[in-house]
């Protein structure tokens, strides 16, 4: 791993693999029936358009409070999540392993879809597409600060955007997440109910879930 601030696609600290997907180092999970849930500009709309027309951020007026008839980029959802580096988070060198952001990034979705009251489709949407470019090493009982924005509102799909940062602020990770609504043990995608789109291209920023920081202990009697 460099260690003088540049990104390293892909290889997570201390790990010399490279995941599945080619000479552009970016790790592909899960395809549903082999078939990209992105793909296509017709299953998508950017920044999140609700009637299938591809919107840029500041084409749209109105706001999530005006009830707008297209998604803009503040209406979209996005969290931040607390955690530490645990113990089983690190690796031989120390720092944490690089799997570890995949947990913190589930765990951030998980509390975002609580948030917005989606917690139904856990077990519906499995990922399509994972990517990350590693930045810097965090340490054992380090917190760690998850932001996860969605950027997209396909037919049928969902685009995350994340940024993980050590305690001091410190940029450790970037990346995306695709994934998917289907249900299970289905062969393909199913279109988002027009409830959950609703709520998805409309809900904006949610509350943060941080770790409860203690200034000391009680004295003994």
């Amino acid at each position: 791993m460099r260690t003088d601030g540049a990104p390293t696609k892909t290889a997570g600290p201390g790990d010399t693999r490279t995941a599945a997907g080619g000479p552009e180092n970016t790790s592909e999970v899960g395809g549903i029936g082999g078939t990209r849930a992105d793909a296509g500009p017709e299953n998508t709309s950017e920044a999140g358009g609700i009637d299938g027309t591809r919107t840029q951020a500041g084409e749209a007026e109105g706001s999530c409070a005006d009830g707008a008839s297209e998604a803009v980029v503040p209406c979209l959802p996005s969290v931040t999540v607390e955690r530490r580096v645990e113990w089983p988070d690190t690796d031989a060198a120390g720092h944490y392993h690089h799997s570890t952001v995949v947990r913190w990034v589930e765990a951030a979705e998980a509390v975002l879809l609580r948030r917005l009251g989606l917690s139904h489709l856990f077990g519906s949407t499995p990922r399509v597409h994972f990517e990350a470019d590693y930045r810097a090493r965090l340490w054992f009982g380090e917190a760690v600060r998850t932001e996860l924005r969605v950027t997209k509102v396909g037919a049928s799909s969902l685009h995350y955007a994340f940024t993980v940062l050590g305690e001091e602020g410190t940029k450790a990770a970037t990346g995306r997440m695709v994934i998917a609504h289907s249900a299970a043990r289905a062969t393909g995608t199913i279109p988002w109910p027009a409830d959950v789109r609703e709520v998805l291209t409309k809900a904006g920023p949610q509350a943060p879930e941080l770790i409860h920081r203690t200034t000391g202990g009680t004295p003994c009697a």
